[in-house]
């Protein structure tokens, strides 16, 4: 069963935290100090908001799912539909270890489809948290591709910038 997934860049992490989980009316499943995140059944949404010099607002969208089989299948869905892809494959960051790929709508909105098979200690799975630790790496986009084409083939969807980006 897939989970819709939201992420908000925020300015005060606390005051959306009160926010948030004041509207959801449930407390949050995972708080650290940049970030947040609600598993809501009701309606069933990952939604996690960050503190991490983006700019206020929608940071990326995405789908979750529960087995790397729904994973498999949505991508070979996407490839079929020619949709522009970047293939991450297995990650660390938002403090989970997961198999992934993004997606980016015609407005420039990332989309995230991934797996989630287990949490890591620090943003980006680093032994020390490299991502958000200076100002360069906090404004590049933790985790969020390059915007790209949404008209280009698969291949050409790639990811220049962000702390989960593979070296």
């Amino acid at each position: 069963m897939k989970r819709f997934h939201v992420h908000v860049a925020v300015d005060d992490l606390a005051q959306s935290t009160r926010f948030y989980s004041a509207l959801f009316g449930a407390a949050p499943a995972v708080e650290k100090a940049d970030y947040v995140k609600w598993m809501l059944d009701d309606p069933r949404v990952n939604f996690a908001i960050s503190a991490r010099g983006q700019s206020p607002g929608v940071n990326h969208l995405g789908l979750q799912v529960d087995s790397d089989d729904e994973l498999a299948a949505l991508k070979t869905q996407h490839n079929a539909a020619a949709l522009a892809l970047f293939d991450e494959g297995e990650t660390s960051c938002c403090y989970a270890h997961s198999n992934k790929h993004w997606l980016t709508d015609p407005q420039g909105v990332a989309w995230e489809v991934y797996h989630t098979m287990g949490e890591v200690e620090t943003f980006n799975g680093a032994v020390a948290p490299s991502c958000g630790s200076s100002d360069t790496a906090k404004a590049s986009g933790c985790c969020v591709p390059a915007a790209s084409s949404a008209n280009a083939a698969p291949t050409e969807a790639k990811r220049t910038s962000g702390c989960c980006a593979p070296a």
